[in-house]
């Protein structure tokens, strides 16, 4: 039940994620991955407690109505939960837009959720060989870029952005990536500095 659903952090407003609209944000508990850059490290234990609970969210967006136009589940990795496809259910029918940001770890969940979702953020890290080396998990670049094809197919609006190290990713990766994403009809690819202060890897401070 969407009850359960685990969240680290919630937004009550935001004109930046999701574009064009006026959106609250629910953070979601939990991520697979590891990945050296990443800057919300308290959001990556899937068991950790909740700090929110999911039915109080509710009430608060049913006061938002009129206010708000849009709720993101962003994380964390939100399709990691089982439960997310019924809190968007639940935030449809207050007559709220969803959106999502995902790093597209999963990209059968993520094909049920699409016909539910009016604009999606994905996260392409890298070449699909070279995923390993950012988010610690071998066999990792195969499925964000399945749900490229996925999320093309659809039309989905869609924004896909690249956080980008300069020791982690090379500006022939970057065109090359490019090059990928325009054969799926997908033109722009945001590239985004990482906050190498706050990473995983405290390493990567040492290394821009």
């Amino acid at each position: 039940m969407a009850e359960k659903l685990r969240i680290g952090g919630f937004t009550p407003f935001t004109a930046i994620d999701f574009p064009g609209e006026l959106a609250a944000v629910v953070f979601c508990q939990g991520c697979p991955w590891r990945c050296r850059y990443c800057h919300n490290s308290e959001l990556l234990p899937a068991r950790a407690p909740s700090a929110y609970d999911w039915d109080q969210i509710l009430v608060f967006l049913a006061g938002r109505r009129g206010l708000l136009d849009a709720v993101v589940f962003s994380g964390g990795e939100p399709t990691a939960q089982s439960t997310l496809e019924t809190a968007i259910a639940q935030v449809r029918e207050l007559g709220f837009k969803v959106g999502l940001h995902t790093a597209g770890i999963y990209p059968r969940r993520l094909r049920r959720l699409i016909p539910c979702l009016d604009w999606v953020g994905l996260d392409i890290k890298a070449l699909p060989e070279n995923y390993p080396a950012i988010t610690g998990v071998e066999g990792s670049g195969m499925a964000p870029w399945q749900c490229v094809e996925l999320l093309a197919e659809a039309e989905t609006p869609l924004q896909v952005r690249l956080t980008r190290h300069p020791r982690l990713t090379s500006d022939d990766e970057v065109t090359q990536i490019r090059k990928n994403l325009r054969k799926y009809g997908i033109n722009h690819l945001e590239v985004q500095r990482c906050n190498s202060e706050q990473a995983l890897d405290q390493t990567l401070k040492f290394l821009s």
